[in-house]
């Protein structure tokens, strides 16, 4: 296991840690009080508890070697423990609103030391917003959707927290203790929220969908380093497995260039994809020979067999990257008719 893997499994340990803290910190604050709103957040906080260990497991499952029966690794697992969670959320937040619901119509409200409540559950909200701003960023660094969504989790648990702090110190100084209700309804509908937008990314990953916002970055950055010999690369796909990405394509190269040169080629397109992605992406590369028309966007020069007239660059970009075809200059004028913005 890498020292990046450990990192991540021994921050995952304290989220988990700290979040049964802060549950048990809830649970008092509701047992002190009564209070149906901070019974949400306490709710929401077992939620946490439960998909942190989910996101534990998945994290040190994701990083098992690949073995036999899982030629490209135990990643996939992180969709699912993601899943796992959202699904959690939200039905937490529908249970939330059934409760608030109940309460409004049977009108019994009895809340009692918000003080001492408001006071618990501002340091819990103060502690997962810490916790899970670090755990973003860590989730972002890594790529990792499990640690990215749990830090989501936590920061929205946070904003929760604040905005119930509002609220209950409304209810003190009104004395309307119907505004709970009301509050708790207003929160399970955001908690409910939060919860299918995670199961949205983590089905996304499953169903391998696209990710449109990264290829773009990776493009950007194949634009700038980008060799005279690299006459066009096409069919680009990417496939995230957890935290780990595949990606495979097709690289046209001089047709006259030797195995070993065109290898070349494939190194330097490795290079820096790793330097860019900061850790190692399994990189599949078809070396296809360029064709006449290939001249047209060919800005090798020098090249004593050039058979048409070089036209224009061809800016690298989501439409034609992902084609099939060699780029030739009809096509882009296509494209570009399809899409004046390419």
């Amino acid at each position: 296991m890498t020292n990046n893997a450990k990192e991540i499994i021994k921050l995952q340990k304290i989220v988990f840690i700290v979040s049964t803290i802060l549950f048990a910190i809830k649970v008092f604050a509701w047992w002190i009080t009564g209070s149906v709103a901070i019974l949400t957040d306490a709710l929401e906080s077992i939620i946490n508890v439960v998909a942190g260990g989910f996101t534990l497991y998945s994290l040190y499952v994701s990083f098992l070697p690949k073995d036999q029966n899982h030629p490209y690794g135990h990643g996939k697992i992180e969709f699912i423990a993601a899943g796992i969670e959202g699904t959690l959320i939200a039905l937490a937040g529908i249970y939330i609103f059934y409760e608030a619901i109940m309460q409004l119509i049977d009108n019994k409200h009895t809340v009692q030391q918000l003080g001492s409540g408001i006071f618990l559950v501002g340091l819990a909200g103060l502690i997962n917003y810490i916790l899970g701003f670090i755990t973003v960023k860590k989730g972002k660094e890594q790529k990792s959707l499990p640690l990215i969504a749990g830090g989501k989790h936590l920061m929205s648990d946070s904003y929760s927290s604040i905005a119930l702090i509002l609220g209950l110190g409304l209810v003190m100084l009104t004395g309307w203790l119907w505004l709970d209700s009301v509050i708790a309804i207003c929160f399970s509908l955001f908690i409910s929220y939060t919860g299918f937008h995670i199961i949205r990314e983590a089905v996304a990953g499953i169903m391998d969908e696209a990710d449109e916002e990264l290829l773009k970055e990776y493009l950007d950055v194949l634009n700038k380093h980008r060799t005279e010999n690299w006459i066009d690369i096409h069919n680009i796909r990417f496939i995230k497995y957890g935290s780990n990405l595949h990606l495979d394509c097709h690289l046209t190269v001089p047709w006259f260039f030797n195995t070993r040169e065109a290898h070349k080629e494939y190194e330097k397109l490795r290079e820096v994809t790793n330097e860019y992605f900061e850790h190692q992406v399994e990189l599949f590369v078809h070396i296809d020979d360029c064709v006449p028309e290939s001249c047209e966007v060919c800005e090798r020069f020098e090249c004593p067999l050039r058979q048409r007239k070089f036209i224009k660059r061809v800016t690298w970009d989501t439409e034609n990257t992902t084609q099939i075809p060699r780029h030739r200059i009809e096509n882009v004028h296509q494209q570009q008719q399809q899409n004046p913005s390419i």
